[in-house]
């Protein structure tokens, strides 16, 4: 059907589209973006019109049928509707239904046709080039949430990225911040076949789209006080609903799971469970440099020396607990009661930046190198790899030999990424093969098959 119904969905679907322009363009003309005007009669049949443009739209792209549970809550008694699972772009259908207010990148408005649409349901538009835009967004969010219901409701995805459906991963608390009752929306296709999940490779249409809005969750005071607690009650609510368990894994733990099978890692690597203890042990991987580049400091500044546990807190400056006793032995790999610090520093690197592997490894280079020559010896390669890997064996000889071409038992960061500029496979000659296990995994993965961020096309980039 792809050159007979297909064509014929598409021309309909875009039509549709085209078509619901002119209303919101019209209807947006001199509307304030700060603050909200009493919706007039002809705005209240221009949103009917475009609801009913919309349901075509779908229709033409194979959601024939969409139903509906519950009662969706006014934005008095409701200002935020959270929804989940997030799977696909086609989980927009609850916002061409409702004309709710979503987060949106601040670049999105300036697309045609599609910005003029996006404008119209008045989103909080994100800029990823401000520095302050979080905190803002944040803000934004909270003085719509507690207008009264003067604003339109806002509609949050918590898990903050795209899932199979096969569970709910840690929610992000933007949605929680606020303090005040959500109305919590589950999400179902329930197509024998999956074909329209995003993390699903293939293709296909959806004939099936169910919605449920459950009851209002009103936070307690101790919820208003803890918005990951108010999160987590409201995941467990909605888990229940879809009869789906839950997982601690986060959105930031789904981008390191993407960049190890970017990088083909066996499935025994650790860095998930160390990425989930630092979760537990409080430490933030988002913003992360500052703190990077002062573990950095001061783990050079001890070399080669060995922490204990008590030592490690310190260096830390966290209190003795158990998530601090695991980490802790995570990097005591002789068993002695000792760890080098300089490895927690590496692995904290990759699972805060998952798609920049060249600055880990510049980074663990400066902890690792000697002062008078700033190069490192194969042993010190060998524990920058096995830590950022997350593995407990590698063998690097070949590849340290192939580096080292002086053989002079030492290499230098420029040495080494001169090598992987020249030797974009070097991972699939040096290590796959070297390392039973390894880059057994998708054959998706990186230029250089390494690092996610060193590839020949991004030098430039990076220089």
């Amino acid at each position: 059907m792809t050159v007979t119904l297909f064509p014929i969905r598409l021309f309909i679907a875009a039509f549709m589209m085209l078509l619901a322009w002119p209303f919101a363009f019209i209807a947006s003309v001199g509307r304030s973006e700060t603050a909200v005007e009493p919706q007039c009669l002809w705005r209240k049949l221009v949103d009917v019109v475009l609801r009913t443009i919309m349901r075509v739209m779908w229709f033409a792209g194979g959601f024939h049928w969409i139903s509906i549970k519950g009662r969706q809550a006014l934005p008095a008694e409701a200002a935020i509707l959270t929804l989940g699972p997030h799977s696909s772009y086609f989980d927009a259908i609850p916002v061409t239904m409702t004309m709710a207010s979503i987060v949106m990148k601040a670049e999105s408005k300036d697309i045609p046709v599609w910005g003029t649409l996006i404008k119209y349901i008045r989103p909080v538009f994100v800029s990823r080039s401000d520095q302050d835009s979080r905190r803002q967004t944040v803000e934004e969010i909270k003085r719509r949430a507690h207008s009264g219901g003067e604003w339109p409701q806002i509609m949050i995805f918590p898990e903050g990225t795209c899932t199979n459906r096969s569970c709910l991963i840690t929610f992000k608390p933007g949605a929680f911040i606020p303090a005040v009752p959500v109305q919590p929306v589950v999400i179902r296709y329930p197509n024998k076949l999956d074909t329209i999940t995003w993390t699903w490779q293939g293709p296909g249409a959806v004939r099936f789209f169910f919605s449920q809005y459950l009851p209002i969750y009103s936070p307690s005071e101790e919820e208003k006080k803890n918005p990951a607690l108010f999160a987590h009650n409201v995941r467990r609510l909605m888990a229940k609903a879809l009869q789906v368990p839950v997982t601690d894994y986060s959105f930031e733990d789904c981008q390191l799971a993407t960049a190890q099978a970017q990088i083909r890692l066996p499935v025994d690597t650790a860095l998930l469970e160390f990425a989930k203890l630092l979760r537990a042990l409080g430490l933030k991987r988002v913003n992360s440099e500052k703190l990077l580049q002062d573990y950095g400091k001061r783990a050079r500044e001890l070399q080669d020396q060995r922490l204990s546990l008590e030592d490690f807190a310190r260096f830390l400056e966290l209190p003795m607990s158990d998530e601090l006793r695991y980490t802790f032995a995570l990097f005591d790999e002789n068993e002695d009661h000792s760890m080098d610090v300089r490895e927690f520093v590496i692995a904290f690197s990759v699972v805060c930046r998952p798609a920049k592997t060249l600055d880990t490894i510049r980074l663990a280079f400066q902890m690792f190198e000697a002062e008078e020559d700033g190069a490192i010896t194969e042993n010190e390669l060998v524990c920058i790899l096995r830590t950022a890997l997350g593995l407990g064996e590698l063998k690097v000889s070949r590849l340290f030999r192939a580096i080292d071409e002086e053989d002079s038992g030492k290499i230098t960061f420029e040495s080494f990424r001169e090598f992987v500029d020249q030797h974009p496979d070097f991972a699939e000659q040096y290590l796959y093969s070297d390392n039973a296990g390894f880059g057994s995994s998708s054959p998706s993965h990186a230029a250089n098959g390494f690092c996610v961020d060193f590839s020949p096309r991004e030098q430039k980039k990076l220089d």
